[in-house]
């Protein structure tokens, strides 16, 4: 079940319709590979990662939770979720809103929102930035833990480029590159400990982050939980702009013997 593109405001309630202009829509309201982030890039530039076939596919455990399916509207697709992740196991979907089918256990659905650059938003290497990698991984996982940004697995880094901030030799910040549509690159994993929050460390990094993903010519997005408001406006603040409205659901496929 899609999500249809944003509009971003109504005509006024006495306008006449035939004369009214229609709402503005959302910027890059017609990047359409951005309508199934996941599939798109599993089927795109992270092929290489892909599990599956032409009706449904998934991120390996321990790279990503994330699965796709090529449309909902094929009679396969929970089939072949099940089948690709195997019985009683944990995958996280984007653009679905629940019911799910029998046999399927919901874990956790909230709704979210998907932010696409626009011109506003003014980039720039970080020069405290460091690059991280595998050596860096369970540093990575702990500040994840501690600040819960989204699911992040010990093999999330090889989807992209990640860069970290540390103080006193201790990593306290951290964003980096996921998803990747074709000419797109999702922004993911923000997360700044708690004493060092206020100080601009992750607006800081988003920009770093951003600055590479446009040297290549891709342009840049991210995703929210819809609740996160203080982080949707300072991403907005930075020039980040709603693209539309989604979904997240954590889902748990059938046990052996049922569905």
């Amino acid at each position: 079940m899609a999500d249809a593109p944003l509009l971003l405001s109504a005509p006024p309630l006495n306008a006449d319709p035939a004369t009214a202009p229609p709402p503005p829509a959302a910027p890059h309201a017609d990047a359409h590979v951005l309508d199934a982030p996941v599939w798109q890039a599993l089927t795109g530039p992270h092929a290489s990662f892909a599990l599956g076939d032409d009706v449904a596919r998934r991120y390996p455990d321990d790279v990503s939770p994330f699965a796709a399916v090529r449309s909902w509207d094929d009679p396969r697709a929970w089939s072949a979720l099940a089948d690709l992740a195997g019985p009683g196991r944990d995958i996280a979907l984007t653009g679905w809103h629940p019911p799910l089918p029998a046999g399927w256990l919901e874990l956790w659905h909230g709704a979210g929102v998907q932010l696409v650059e626009t011109d506003a938003l003014e980039t720039r290497p970080d020069p405290e930035a460091v690059e991280l990698g595998a050596e860096d991984v369970r540093e990575m996982l702990a500040l994840v833990e501690r600040n819960q940004p989204g699911p992040f697995r010990p093999r999330t880094h090889e989807l992209g480029r990640y860069v970290g901030i540390r103080r006193a030799g201790r990593l306290v910040a951290m964003a980096g590159e996921r998803l990747h549509p074709r000419g797109w690159t999702e922004i993911s994993a923000v997360a700044t400990d708690f004493e060092h929050r206020r100080q601009g460390l992750a607006s800081r990094l988003v920009l770093d982050v951003a600055h590479r993903i446009r040297a290549r010519g891709d342009r840049a997005l991210m995703h929210a939980a819809a609740e996160n408001t203080g982080a949707i406006a300072a991403y907005e603040r930075l020039g980040f702009a709603l693209r539309r409205r989604t979904s997240f659901t954590s889902a748990r496929t059938p046990a052996a013997g049922r569905g």
